[in-house]
């Protein structure tokens, strides 16, 4: 696997940056990391699909991605399918970890029948503001709090935003002192680089995602754990209100990063159903 990335321009006169394991397997693998960072294929995601084609993007604002100011989650889902088309890509299935889990989801309602199936971990849910547990459990839901008074007050946190360790309990720091050590420093090293791109997630977060989730027709999986503090268990119940077909994986030990573990098992899950 290669970890240098390639490019798009698309009609707009955007860069996309994406990452893409080779054109030689039948089964295709879309990968979507989390927030923040840098489009990258790291070693563990690789790990747990063995034999597939695995392809990211870093959405707009991430890893070299030009930033598109006020993007939806479905927009940086259609740079995804752009991506697909140039590589020629037919069907595939998608999976997507804390903020990826919208995109994958949206990149599942607008590819239809190519897309064969989608995961997600740990994955944020549509807000709506008289929804007011959308918050409750979080360690630290400043950043996404500022986001729905807008962009300016979301860019203003980011000034003196800082990380806060709690948001991450025992077994997420065993997760990444171990097997996703790499999932950290890719985070670590996207920060450094960013391009407003952690803004424009949250920011697309808790304004419409610009699909139905509910004309997914592929198979759904969510995987939650329910030690999870910084996207609390509360976003899985109400993905699977808007997914009434969805198969749900609980880890009652597990919390935001640690649930990555069962990666390995949801691709296999994925294999049974098309992939």
């Amino acid at each position: 696997m290669t970890n240098d990335p390639e490019a798009l321009t698309l009609p707009d006169g955007r860069e996309l940056r994406y990452f893409d394991t080779g054109p030689t397997a039948e089964r295709v693998l879309v990968w979507h990391s989390g927030t923040p960072h840098t489009g990258r294929i790291i070693a563990p995601v690789q790990a747990a699909a063995p034999g597939a084609r695995i392809i990211s993007v870093a959405r707009p604002g991430f890893g070299g991605s030009t930033r598109l100011v006020g993007r939806s989650v479905a927009d940086a889902a259609r740079d995804v399918l752009a991506v697909l088309d140039r590589l020629g890509v037919g069907e595939f299935a998608t999976v997507g970890s804390s903020g990826g889990g919208p995109h994958a989801l949206a990149l599942a309602a607008l590819a239809g029948p190519r897309a064969l199936g989608v995961a997600t971990f740990a994955s944020v849910a549509p807000y709506y503001a008289d929804d007011a547990g959308w918050f409750d459990g979080m360690a630290d839901p400043r950043a996404l709090r500022a986001a729905t008074n807008g962009l300016s007050a979301r860019a203003a946190y980011q000034e003196t935003a800082e990380f806060d360790p709690a948001v991450f309990g025992a077994a997420d720091w065993a997760a990444l002192d171990g097997d996703w050590a790499e999932l950290g420093q890719d985070a670590g090293a996207a920060a450094e680089q960013a391009d407003g791109g952690e803004i424009d997630d949250d920011c697309a977060f808790v304004t419409g995602w610009g699909v139905d989730l509910a004309g997914i027709r592929s198979p759904v999986l969510i995987v939650q754990g329910e030690q999870d503090r910084m996207v609390p268990a509360g976003h899985a119940t109400r993905l699977l209100r808007a997914l009434p077909d969805a198969t749900s994986w609980w880890l009652a030990e597990d919390g935001h990063v640690s649930a990555l573990r069962a990666l390995p098992r949801a691709i296999e899950w994925l294999r049974e159903h098309g992939l």
